[in-house]
């Protein structure tokens, strides 16, 4: 059966200044487990804990940018670009750029709170 999503729920972010997590789809929203779709927009200067997380991550940024760090190197993800994470891979989100950045990411499975494994 379809579903019409009238609104996201809100999630509390990690990091530092507070971000802004829409779930849409997933756990939180109580629609699937083996998905979930979010937007995130987090203002200049925010970052969180390295982290590794259990599933796989599609971030796609709509506007500004976002720094992304694995273990394999850095990147600037820049708007109408994406970026994919695997299951187990260390990863570092941050957005150090004067717009700050909103961006959709899509998890696979859901997002879960316990799955992140954020690094202290």
């Amino acid at each position: 059966m379809a579903k019409h999503v009238l609104e996201p729920k809100r999630i509390e972010a990690a990091g530092e200044p507070p971000k802004i997590i829409e779930e849409f789809v997933g756990a939180a929203t109580e629609l699937f487990d083996d998905l979930s779709i979010a937007r995130m927009r987090s203002p200049c200067g925010w970052s969180e804990p390295g982290q590794v997380p259990e599933f796989r991550e599609y971030t796609v940024v709509v506007r500004g940018e976002l720094h992304v760090e694995t273990k394999d190197g850095a990147y600037i993800v820049g708007a109408g670009e994406a970026m994919i994470v695997e299951p187990g891979e260390w990863v570092r989100y941050s957005t150090p750029f004067a717009d700050g950045c909103e961006y959709v990411a899509i998890c696979a499975p859901a997002f879960r709170p316990g799955t992140v494994h954020r690094q202290e």
